[in-house]
């Protein structure tokens, strides 16, 4: 046991009474005055009490006419009132290290892979943890390797970046994810499924991740069909595991699957509580607390490594400029759009090039590869442009001789952004090889 939960033991417990239950909502009173929102807290129903059942842990999400409103981790059955509640030590914190590298674990911070139990690390981290000042951070420096070409070579991702990967659902962020754990020069990943299939985990741990994969890796998994807490606590989780490798001094690659649905256990939460429901639904707080999350991750301190975070989100009816996603994407340090129209076709990853952007990659670029890159990206605009005259055949040939090159190039071009799940390809070949198809010849020392 570690000195801080020694020194947290309580002398004394402290309980109250359950007066009220309405939905995943419970009312509490008797020790209102000693609760704080946030606080933990454990009921005990009447079978708990025989020792037929176990307790269910309940955190304060808020307080309405002398009471205390609490919402449960599990379920809720066998509570009502009268029932007994019990404050409890805080359990805002958790203890990740070295030893937690190759586990799968709950938002708790208990494994759920089947390998015993889980070795915890010197140091307590908080789960709300406040972002770096943003005077002592270092700047965004060096590039990733993602091993992904239309990410490498059109939206380069930096050290410490936080990208967002936004699609509607079936268009393939789930794969895209993959490819990123799997083929990223990160130190260290730490992945976050939030509120995601249950029956994806072991694909995406045997088939995605690998065994290889899988050892520089922590997962943190709450499935749809957990409690809001557990989805929201599974985020705060996945981004204290990150800090914890990050302070050591790695560069670390968190991938959060996704902050829609940490923004829809938000809104559960806020709604249960009493707040009132604004843009779609979403209550006020979803839009206080995606910053404090998303700001956790980037470059940390000087003598700190980094955390590079990819976050997807699920854009309802393919609207990417609905609440959450406009408010992620004004977050984050570029988007990465996937097309449904583009994976209609067959194209994957289905990355609109033109759509997506890297706010950060012209200074990580050399001169020579920015305009490699801005050749490549007018060629594919001109064609889209005239894309439905070309497909209607009301373009003539030799009308507009750029139209042409793009008619040219195009072809080749969407070959390039095409890659299988199990392709993987570095940065200084995803720019030769499309130096290459547009017929540019030594590049690297010559004007584009």
């Amino acid at each position: 046991m570690q000195l801080e939960e020694i020194n947290n033991i309580q002398e004394v417990t402290v309980s109250g009474t359950v007066t009220a239950v309405q939905g995943m909502l419970i009312e509490c009173a008797g020790i209102e005055r000693l609760l704080s929102v946030g606080a933990r807290c454990r009921i005990l129903g009447q079978k708990s009490l025989t020792g037929l059942s176990p307790s269910i842990a309940a955190e304060v999400v808020g307080f309405r006419e002398n009471k205390a409103l609490l919402m449960p981790f599990g379920s809720i059955e066998g509570i009502g009132p009268g029932a007994r509640v019990v404050i409890e030590e805080s359990g805002s914190v958790c203890y990740p290290g070295e030893g937690w590298l190759g586990r799968v674990i709950n938002p708790l911070g208990e494994p759920v892979d089947g390998k015993g139990p889980l070795a915890k690390g010197t140091k307590p981290y908080p789960l709300r943890a406040a972002p770096p000042d943003a005077h002592s951070r270092e700047r965004v420096r060096g590039k990733l390797n993602t091993g992904i070409r239309s990410i490498n070579t059109f939206l380069t991702c930096c050290r410490g970046q936080r990208m967002g990967i936004f699609a509607g659902s079936g268009v393939g962020k789930s794969i895209i994810m993959s490819m990123l754990a799997r083929n990223s020069q990160a130190d260290v990943n730490v992945i976050g499924l939030i509120g995601e299939r249950s029956r994806e985990l072991q694909e995406f741990i045997e088939d995605d991740l690998g065994e290889e994969g899988l050892k520089r890796s922590v997962v943190i998994v709450a499935t749809s069909s957990e409690y809001a807490l557990l989805r929201r606590q599974a985020a705060f989780m996945t981004m204290a595991v990150a800090e914890c490798f990050r302070d050591a001094g790695k560069d670390v690659l968190c991938l959060m699957d996704s902050v829609t649905r940490f923004a829809m256990a938000q809104r559960e939460i806020g709604l249960s509580a009493g707040e009132p429901p604004t843009s779609k639904g979403y209550t006020p707080t979803v839009f206080a607390e995606l910053p404090k999350l998303l700001e956790r991750a980037g470059p940390g301190k000087a003598g700190q490594g980094s955390i590079t975070g990819l976050f997807t989100v699920l854009v309802e009816g393919d609207d990417t400029n609905e609440p959450i996603a406009d408010t992620v994407r004004g977050i984050l340090d570029g988007h990465i759009i996937l097309d449904r129209a583009i994976a209609q076709r067959g194209r994957f990853p289905a990355v609109n090039i033109l759509k997506s952007v890297s706010r950060t990659m012209p200074d990580c670029n050399s001169e020579q590869e920015n305009a490699l890159v801005q050749v490549a990206r007018g060629l594919l605009s001109t064609y889209e442009d005239m894309a439905e005259m070309i497909r209607l055949g009301a373009y003539r040939k030799g009308s507009d001789p750029q139209v042409d090159q793009a008619i040219q190039y195009y072809p080749a071009l969407e070959n390039f952004l095409r890659q299988r799940k199990d392709e993987t390809t570095d940065l200084a070949t995803g720019y030769d090889e499309l130096a290459k198809l547009l017929g540019i010849g030594n590049w690297r020392g010559a004007q584009v």
